[in-house]
């Protein structure tokens, strides 16, 4: 299973396991995973499980200020990978195709993963 981790915005560190089901994300009180940003529609993202082909993908719900996975933004479903960034709003979100036990175990992959993005510099 497949996991979001809040890695900016008011819901940093929070992470959510996906499952097999189609997952929206929006400032909508209803949703499973809300995100409060101002610049997040109510129903903003939809994150797709696809299970022939074992694969999560995004789909932008024709939100107002769009969905940016990688820093580009997509206007179609676009199949999401280990460690892309999903930015909505003012929020980035991190896919993981791993699950989690609990809150601290996803915390201590995300600072792996963010370790590994930091280029090392010669003096």
């Amino acid at each position: 299973m497949a996991s979001i981790i809040v890695i900016s915005g008011s819901r940093k560190g929070d992470y959510y396991p996906l499952g097999h089901r189609t997952n929206v994300i929006g400032r909508n009180e209803a949703l499973p995973i809300q995100i409060l940003d101002e610049l997040v529609s109510r129903k903003h993202l939809q994150i797709l499980y696809d299970k022939d082909k074992g694969q999560y993908s995004a789909n932008d719900m024709k939100s107002k200020h769009g969905v940016f996975v990688n820093g580009k933004k997509i206007n179609k479903e676009t199949v999401l990978s280990d460690g892309d960034n999903i930015q909505i709003g003012d929020t980035i979100l991190l896919f993981t195709d791993k699950d989690f036990n609990n809150r601290e175990s996803a915390l201590s992959h995300y600072k792996k993963v963010g370790e590994r993005s930091h280029p090392t510099i010669d003096p």
